[in-house]
């Protein structure tokens, strides 16, 4: 790929990132229900894609996707597996949600959306010593065999070439009617037709003639289904990204792929990333999926919590490096040149106010020049701070993607007690806003703990204003206690407040980056996950008890001895 393309299909994935960000955020779990049975349809003789296999149960790498989907995403299937022709009419009946293998054509967008997971080549097929064919009219004047209501089957029917059409209800039928003798060629999928041909030893036939571009193959529904086919997206997603979908792969289809298949590897391997980096940032939003997650074992819940940290770290950190960088370095511009422009300003105002005195009414932008003079600096200095105030939330931004504790200082002896008061005092303006029933209970005797004084006063301070937030009116109160847990060396901070409280179903996403109830008063939703980091970084927790309408308590446990695996 040329380095031109690169950074197109990079742009490309920024604005395709943005863009899902915003769609994703509205997304509900009520929009799904992860209780119904999903049939899905597909071609019972299509290996080794989808196939009956001997013991009669439906077998291949797509039947073997769905189950891994399934799986991963919470919800139960049923797979139908039948002639093509029916297969496709039970999904435009209804008597089927989704269509597992689907080839994408101009002639079937307008009746169905898809999903793709990887490509199919189409082959002509022919017997040794046939004529050679170059192009499809070539086929003029021939009997050719298809599969009924194939990929094929709807290209050549609506052409206007002298083509014969053999329908066959499959692949195998179409391959075996080849072989025999009868008729002249046989268009069909090329990795089923090298599939079966090797399976059933029909060695007098082999392609002869690729039909040009590829056509996407994968999942489909009808028009409109959208919500379906978004889960079997995120599906996908999870899949790839765990390696899970490549080994399922390799395992039907690695030992089949010959030369030209290279590219098709390399290509859908693009595809795979584009929609990896698109879905991790929806999988952040997924409730349904974290419903699914809490169903589980403990054991298996531990490991996709996990996994989805790791993805959400992942995502983010490519994200953020790129915002950053675009962000800081005008931002960066404009904090070094406020400087030089207010001393310029200053130095200039002499020669203004001589020009004001001589000229009587001098106006600048507009703006007689004895108002503009008392202003002036008072805008600067706002900008100014401004400036500063983006380039804190881009460094906060970073450090809560940033795997690299490289950058805090965790070897200062802090003070709990003394850290409390001091975050107090740099807030107390909000908290006498909130409230006037504010108490704090010190503990006595306080060990030191080592950790960064700067990251955990900011902790400190984010865990007070969420909980001045939280009340409706002064009457209402908020207590901190320090304490230290002798038997476990921990040393304790709590804030309890009387405020709103928290729906429990929103208890374990207080902590998930972007999650935010107070989106229309400006919260970005990055002070808890910001928190959160800092104190996994000093091997502590955050726990959040709450009941809706009475109050939430936080605890913050920091360990008096850090373990050295984790420092």
């Amino acid at each position: 790929m040329h380095r031109r393309d690169s950074k197109v299909l990079i742009f490309i994935l920024k604005i395709n990132i943005f863009f899902w960000c915003i769609v994703s955020s509205v997304l509900s779990e009520d929009n799904f229900n992860t209780n119904k049975v999903i049939i899905i349809g597909g071609d019972y003789d299509y290996p080794p894609y989808e196939f009956i296999n001997k013991e009669g149960k439906p077998d291949g790498y797509s039947v073997e996707l769905s189950h891994a989907i399934a799986d991963v995403m919470g919800f139960e299937i049923e797979i139908r597996l039948n002639k093509w022709s029916s297969a496709r009419e039970s999904l435009n009946a209804g008597e089927v949600d989704i269509l597992q293998g689907m080839a994408n054509s101009k002639e079937r967008e307008h009746l169905y959306d898809f999903s793709p997971y990887t490509y199919v080549d189409q082959s002509v097929f022919a017997r040794s010593g046939s004529p050679s064919i170059n192009s499809l009219s070539d086929l003029n004047g021939h009997q050719v065999i298809v599969q009924r209501n194939g990929l094929m089957y709807d290209l050549l029917n609506n052409t206007s070439q002298d083509i014969t059409l053999i329908p066959t209800d499959t692949h195998v039928a179409a391959l075996r009617l080849l072989a025999s003798g009868q008729y002249d060629y046989a268009l069909v999928s090329n990795l089923p037709g090298l599939y079966l041909s090797k399976e059933l030893g029909l060695s007098n036939i082999k392609p002869v003639f690729n039909i040009e571009g590829r056509n996407k193959y994968g999942y489909a529904v009808k028009k409109g289904n959208e919500e379906l086919l978004a889960k079997f997206s995120q599906g996908l997603a999870i899949l790839k990204n765990t390696g899970r979908q490549q080994a399922i792969y390799q395992k039907w289809l690695g030992g089949l792929n010959a030369s030209p298949w290279t590219r098709l590897v390399i290509f859908t391997g693009v595809v795979a990333v584009v929609s990896l980096l698109i879905s991790i940032v929806i999988i952040i939003w997924n409730r349904s999926l974290r419903k699914k997650v809490e169903r589980r074992t403990k054991e298996l819940k531990d490991q996709q919590l996990q996994l989805l940290h790791a993805d959400k770290m992942a995502s983010l950190g490519v994200l953020v490096s790129g915002v950053a960088h675009e962000i800081n370095n005008p931002c960066g511009i404009l904090t070094m040149n406020f400087p030089f422009i207010k001393d310029a300003s200053e130095e200039l105002t002499d020669l203004i106010d001589e020009l004001g005195k001589e000229s009587g009414s001098l106006t600048i932008a507009g703006v007689r020049y004895t108002q503009f003079k008392d202003v002036f600096p008072s805008i600067l200095d706002d900008m100014h701070i401004a400036s500063r105030k983006i380039r804190g939330i881009v460094d906060d931004l970073k450090h809560f993607a940033s795997n690299d504790k490289a950058h805090l200082e965790l070897n200062e002896m802090v003070d709990l007690n003394e850290l409390v008061s001091t975050s107090i005092r740099l807030v107390i303006n909000q908290i006498k806003h909130a409230t006037d029933h504010f108490t704090v209970d010190y503990g006595d005797d306080l060990p030191l703990i080592k950790g960064s004084v700067q990251r955990i006063e900011q902790v400190l301070i984010n865990l007070i204003l969420n909980a001045c937030q939280a009340l409706d009116g002064k009457e209402q109160k908020i207590k901190i206690t320090t304490y230290y847990q002798k038997e476990l060396k921990l040393v304790i901070f709590t804030i309890k407040d009387h405020g709103v409280g928290i729906h429990k179903n929103d208890l374990s996403k207080l902590t998930d980056p972007f999650y935010t109830s107070k989106r229309e008063q400006g919260g970005m939703g990055l002070g808890l996950s910001i928190s959160a980091g800092i104190v996994r970084d000093h091997q502590g927790s955050l726990d959040f008890k709450s009941t809706q309408g009475k109050g939430t308590t936080v605890t913050l446990s920091l360990p008096l001895v850090q373990t050295e695996e984790h420092s």
